[in-house]
């Protein structure tokens, strides 16, 4: 969540929002898969060879560096090539993630020595068999998260597909942005871009076709899709895109979702973080920056990053690049889950904030950008006694994900094949066992949960949502495949349509605007 007229939540909320809805973190050591372990295989990348681990019906190489540490004078500049090694490197354990507070990774990361991919192959990719390849951005507010905590095992075998799951420098570190510095308010997003590079260049060995990539990503990876998509430096690095729960269409005014800010604006943020750490006198800010413990900057930066717009590498804000056309011509799978704000109510109602209809005028008020819009929103979303919350989490998810979503859609649609979709089961296994006020339904992040084993560990599920997983990721690979999610053994997902995909329930729908009320937020200025 981002700072505005809802800043009043954001202090106390983070802790609770990321209990609720963070990727659980893969453990660190290898887990035991199988009980007859195959020999260990070993691929050669163009800066050595790496050593992995067989699992049944795949293989895995994690800690691959894709670029030099950023450390030292490679603090805030953009990514370099990663120094070639001449013994098989170890690849049978993540790295570690990029530096971040405590949250989605358990005691949080100090390790500026992260930009590291994994790669999962099913045992059917070969170099002269290769598979399409899907690359992943992870979510996490710019703030956390790292790619390691996706296992993509089922994703690789069921879906015929290599999956490489990216770091990338995140918070202060990734968005930093200062006069004069090189590539300001864009590290993170050209990490992504030299990863992708390192797939064009090396997925072959591991069995990928490097014809066909898939930029693929939820949350703040998923509008790290869109940056791509609307960057120029971008151009040729991949060939789909998929975003999940990341609209191009998000603005800093709906502080639920992902943005990005103007390079002015990321300056101030500079300075600020500057004299917050003793270096905004200083008469060489960057140098002295660079010698500030990781430590102390992370508890110094702002809760809210976004990359900037005005730069190089992304000129304009993704929501003007794809209104006037100006993004890349390649098929685009996107979508939102049914109930995406009510992680975030809940989190404000344990929070303390009882809605009730006394106070849901002013409530709806300090959430909205111009007060004045208040009363309409009120007659849309009448509160009860009893409702305050999923009431809340329906203003929430509407106004900053499932109708900037639409919104996005259409306007991709005018430009490059489209596929929408929108994941809509009431019961979706929750990422954390945390207690909540009220049942989320299929919440922000709920759907990566039939994907991934998220940490390494498989969720609890019911047969029928087992078999929604299944048809998921016949989904996902077949878009990878071909542009075309369509499989001979899916329910078939008609062009233009909102796929609607819930257990035993999957199948177009023409109701998703209706039912969040896309006409009142999409009239709001």
């Amino acid at each position: 969540m981002k700072p505005g007229r809802a800043g009043r939540w954001t202090t106390t909320l983070v802790c609770a929002v990321l209990a609720l809805t963070a990727v659980p973190a893969r453990a660190q050591t290898p887990e035991v898969r199988h009980a007859a372990v195959p020999a260990a295989p070993v691929v050669h990348t163009r800066a050595g060879a790496v050593r992995g681990t067989a699992g049944e019906g795949y293989r895995t190489f994690d800690g691959i560096p894709y670029a030099a540490p950023p450390v030292g004078s490679l603090r805030w500049a953009p990514p370099r090539p990663a120094r070639p090694w001449t013994r098989a490197r170890d690849a049978t354990r993540p790295a570690g993630a990029c530096p971040q507070p405590a949250g989605e990774v358990p005691g949080g990361s100090t390790t500026e020595d992260c930009l590291h991919l994994n790669v999962t192959t099913p045992d059917s990719a070969r170099p002269d068999r290769p598979r399409p390849v899907i690359v992943w951005v992870h979510g996490g507010g710019f703030t956390t998260g790292a790619g390691s905590s996706y296992d993509a095992h089922r994703l690789a075998t069921r879906g015929d597909v290599v999956v490489v799951t990216v770091n990338y420098r995140l918070g202060a570190l990734g968005f930093l942005a200062h006069r004069g510095l090189p590539g300001s308010g864009t590290f993170g997003l050209a990490d992504q871009q030299a990863a992708l590079r390192w797939v064009r260049a090396n997925i072959g060995a591991f069995g990928g076709d490097r014809h066909n990539l898939t930029l693929a990503g939820e949350s703040a990876g998923g509008f790290g899709v869109c940056a791509q998509l609307a960057s120029p430096t971008a151009a040729g690095l991949f060939d789909r895109a998929i975003i999940e729960s990341g609209p191009c269409t998000g603005r800093a005014d709906r502080p639920f979702a992902p943005s990005a800010i103007s390079l002015k604006a990321a300056d101030d943020a500079g300075a600020k973080l500057a004299k917050a750490v003793g270096c905004g006198a200083a008469r060489q800010v960057v140098s002295c920056l660079r010698r500030v413990s990781t430590a102390r900057l992370l508890a110094a930066q702002d809760t809210a990053q976004q990359p900037a717009y005005g730069t190089g590498l992304l000129p304009r804000d993704p929501y003007t690049a794809l209104a006037r056309g100006a993004v890349h011509h390649v098929p685009v799978l996107i979508g939102s889950n049914h109930d995406e704000g009510n992680g975030w109510a809940a989190a404000i109602i344990q929070a303390g904030t009882r809605i009730t209809p006394a106070n849901w005028p002013r409530t709806v008020a300090d959430f909205l950008p111009d007060p004045a819009q208040a009363p309409a929103v009120v007659r849309t979303y009448p509160v009860t006694e009893t409702n305050g919350g999923p009431v809340l989490g329906a203003v929430i998810g509407d106004s900053n994900y499932s109708c900037p979503t639409l919104r996005t859609g259409t306007l991709l649609a005018a430009h490059v094949p489209v596929w929408r979709y929108e994941f809509a089961d009431e019961n979706a296994p929750p990422l954390t066992p945390a207690p909540t006020p009220f049942p989320l339904g299929a919440p922000h992040a709920s759907e990566l949960t039939y994907l991934f084993d998220l940490g390494g560990r498989p969720r609890t599920m019911t047969p029928a949502q087992h078999r929604l997983a299944d048809t998921m990721i016949d989904y996902w690979s077949g878009f990878a495949r071909t542009g075309d999610p369509n499989a001979s053994n899916t329910p078939t997902w008609p062009a233009g349509a909102v796929q609607s995909l819930a257990p035993d329930h999957t199948g177009p729908t023409n109701t998703t605007a209706a039912a969040h009320h896309c006409t009142l937020w999409n009239t709001m200025p």
